[in-house]
């Protein structure tokens, strides 16, 4: 009976500290809304210690990388940046080759004349403002949508002209909670970068699109870089004069390791959520755009992947490519089934109706709030007609490699029509085209793109409502005789767009003539013209009253609970989010424990399989069990763990801190069960999947031998536990051995 208790017990404070905590919160506001519960939760330091604008605090070793894909953190004092792997790929696939597979092999420079360019730019998080009162005094009852729109945007350039003055610096105005507050973030941007150090894939992939999104996981996702700045201390172009960036603060490393119950805080840039997305709009990507997205992603990657498993050379060309189409079908699969499992529908529709019961009961509301209802029913039902029409312009059409180019020549183009005489300005037009071309062709295979093109194309001919096609499938059907193969070779063999030689030789001689015969060109003509001037106006027509009924919607919602902690959706601006590490219960008799070890490694090893494929050398050091310092107290390798934060596409490679502010992992996913959570969270489920610092620090150290990027962390040591205190008792009387006769 005993045992029995106890095991109830531990269950019901295993379940306490799983729930996850719900909310992405600006910086600026932690001291007046969330500092009092996260010190409850166990957290030791203060608002001011996260967010500072008059000394340094942690916003400052929060790393944006490029305008917000992804997170990192630093690590030391001389510039270096911990992200994840994904987040590193496209600049390790960029300075792959078939000779120099640093995807498959891995890189570490042994020293700072070995890191290599990686072509993106970081920026650090300078202020906060908050501008809704000058915004507002801009705005009246009176303006529709339009005039709204427009006034909104002339005091958004304004400020952004006079916050933003500096060298480096930039200011992002962003609206929030749905068009009820403005603020305006300032960055100071650092243009060189250079990649330190990456795990070879079969570490910072390990487990494939199979493991993507799902728990338990063991892949060592990270990758290292440093940041450079000019001699005199600011943002310069890439230099062999310049020196590694000081920053402003850096994180301490904790290999103390995690447990249950831990406080763990997550600070990055989400990209983008919808928690206020309401019944029409869960019915609509329930109804059609996931489903689209979802078909169209799987005919590409079925390609891709043919061609790839074909050759090296297109491995390495598509490997990038390959990842960012996948991600997105693997999560678009997930919000699908999570959306229904849980019912979301159903209980946002529940929402919306105690809410309306709210506003109707009292005349004041009604006239304030009441045609929420009927702007969202009118607006969805609108934008319904042109969803499924939009979904494959964007994924099918645009999912052409050869219609993207075709993008990139549409300035000159213009510039051909609009002014042909004007020299000057179509060599400028032209050379933009070329400048465009050099990234393009270095990571391209025209067979592999000839034949996703015809099978995108054909999904239009096929599953796209007639009058909602681009006039080049009509061209399809009556010379070609929808023969889509057939179209798509003839584009591929003539059009200048798929090769760079017939390319370069039109730039030094650019014609109007040429460039309206071109196949290709016509093609992402009929493309451009029918998006721009038939769907995106169609779409833009109905937008008016959905953005109108959720910034109604979202104001009454906080007038109506105005003591609920609100926090906005994610839009690629600095969040923090806490919460706890632990376990959680996925479903019926199933049980996830908080972390993994390297003994799953081993495990999931498959040498048939390139996504469980286990290096010798890895492999050895693993069944030796030479973890060294970085081992736990049973002797074991941690790999992963999770925590009850709430994060989101563009949190991949936050900092996850504990509660003094030392790094303890770099988050980098969602799990399988809660992939509704960017629309409608889910405490119970939802858990943030991090690479546990340990097994970063110990695959640098003694897999890679690159100790030297260890050594210049401030890595925090675990501390030996307090010798226990015991009453002292009189000794047992000795015990003697039997005498054997």
């Amino acid at each position: 009976m005993f045992k029995h208790v106890l095991a109830l017990c531990t269950a019901a404070a295993l379940s306490l500290a799983a729930q996850a905590h719900e909310g992405m919160w600006l910086l600026s506001k932690l001291k007046q809304i969330n500092e009092a519960e996260m010190q409850k939760l166990g957290f030791k330091l203060t608002a001011e210690d996260i967010y500072s604008i008059n000394s340094s605090s942690m916003k400052d070793a929060v790393v944006r990388l490029g305008g917000g894909f992804c997170t990192g953190e630093m690590v030391s004092a001389e510039g270096l940046f911990l992200t994840n792997h994904h987040c590193g790929y496209s600049a390790i696939q960029s300075l792959s080759s078939v000779e120099n597979d640093l995807l498959t092999n891995g890189f570490w420079a042994k020293n700072r004349k070995e890191e290599l360019p990686a072509g993106f730019n970081v920026s650090f998080l300078h202020s906060i403002t908050d501008v809704t009162e000058q915004v507002l005094a801009e705005l009246n009852d009176g303006m529709d949508e339009a005039a709204r729109g427009a006034a909104i945007q002339q005091v958004a350039a304004k400020l952004r002209a006079e916050m933003g003055k500096g060298k480096g610096m930039s200011a992002d105005f962003k609206v929030m909670f749905e068009g009820n507050e403005f603020y305006v973030f300032v960055y100071k941007t650092y243009r060189d970068v250079r990649l330190v150090g990456t795990p070879p894939n079969a570490i910072g992939k390990f487990g494939g699109d199979t493991d993507n999104w799902m728990w338990p996981r063991h892949t060592g996702d990270f990758a290292m870089f440093r940041v450079y700045m000019g001699p005199d201390g600011e943002p310069a172009d890439p230099s062999e004069a310049n020196v590694p960036y000081k920053p402003g603060h850096f994180f301490p490393v904790s290999i103390a390791g995690v447990k249950e119950g831990d406080f763990a805080m997550v600070m990055g840039y989400p990209g983008s959520t919808d928690r206020f997305l309401s019944s029409h709009g869960v019915k609509l990507a329930l109804d059609v755009e996931q489903p689209s997205r979802v078909k169209i992603r799987g005919v590409k990657l079925d390609i891709m992947k043919a061609d790839m498993d074909a050759s090296d050379e297109v491995r390495i060309k598509y490997a990038a490519k390959y990842a960012q189409v996948s991600n997105y079908w693997k999560y678009f699969i997930g919000q699908q089934r999570g959306l229904k499992r849980l019912r979301v529908y159903d209980k946002k529709k529940q929402q919306e109706d105690e809410l309306m019961a709210w506003v109707n009961a009292d005349a004041g509301r009604k006239k304030q709030y009441g045609e929420v209802v009927s702007l969202l029913e009118r607006g969805y039902a609108e934008r319904a007609k042109f969803e499924r029409a939009s979904t494959y312009m964007q994924e099918a059409a645009f999912g052409s490699e050869m219609i993207i180019m075709g993008f990139r020549t549409f300035g000159l183009l213009n510039q051909l029509r609009s002014d042909p005489k004007d020299s000057e300005a179509i060599a400028k037009a032209a050379a933009a085209a070329s400048t465009a071309a050099d990234g393009f062709f270095k990571d391209y295979n025209a067979a592999t793109d000839r034949k996703i093109t015809a099978a995108m194309f054909q999904l239009i001919g096929q599953d796209v409502e007639r009058d909602l096609q681009p006039s080049i499938i009509r061209t399809i059907e009556t010379k070609y005789k929808s023969n889509y193969e057939a179209w798509a070779k003839a584009v591929f063999s003539t059009s200048m767009l798929v090769d760079r030689k017939k390319l370069d030789a039109f730039l030094a001689k650019p014609s109007l003539k040429v460039m309206e015969k071109d196949l290709g060109i016509q093609a992402m003509e009929s493309c451009l013209t029918h998006f721009r001037g038939k769907l995106g106006p169609a779409i833009e027509a109905s937008e008016a009253d959905i953005e109108k009924g959720y910034r109604l919607m979202v104001a009454a919602m906080r007038e109506k609970d105005p003591a609920h902690m609100w926090y906005p959706n994610a839009n690629s601006t600095q969040r923090l989010t806490y919460g706890q590490v632990g376990s959680y219960v996925p479903a019926d008799a199933m049980f996830y424990k908080h972390v993994t070890t390297h003994q799953g490694i081993l495990e999931k090893e498959d040498p048939t399989n390139d996504e469980f494929i286990v290096p010798a050398r890895l492999k050895e050091l693993l069944q030796k069990k030479d973890f060294g310092r970085y081992a736990d107290e049973q002797g074991d390798l941690i790999v992963c763990f999770i925590s009850g934060n709430d994060i989101t596409g563009g949190n991949s490679g936050s900092p996850v801190l504990n509660a003094k502010g030392e790094l303890i992992g770099i988050a980098f996913d969602g799990n399988w069960e809660a992939m509704s959570g960017d629309i409608a969270f889910e405490p119970e489920l939802q858990r943030t999947i991090s690479v546990d610092i340990r097994y970063v620090l110990w695959t640098i150290d003694k897999f890679a031998n690159a100790k030297h990027l260890v050594d210049e962390m401030t890595v925090v040591e675990r501390k030996a536990p307090e010798p226990e205190v015991v009453a002292p008792v009189s000794p047992p009387a000795p015990v003697r051995a039997p005498v054997k006769k």
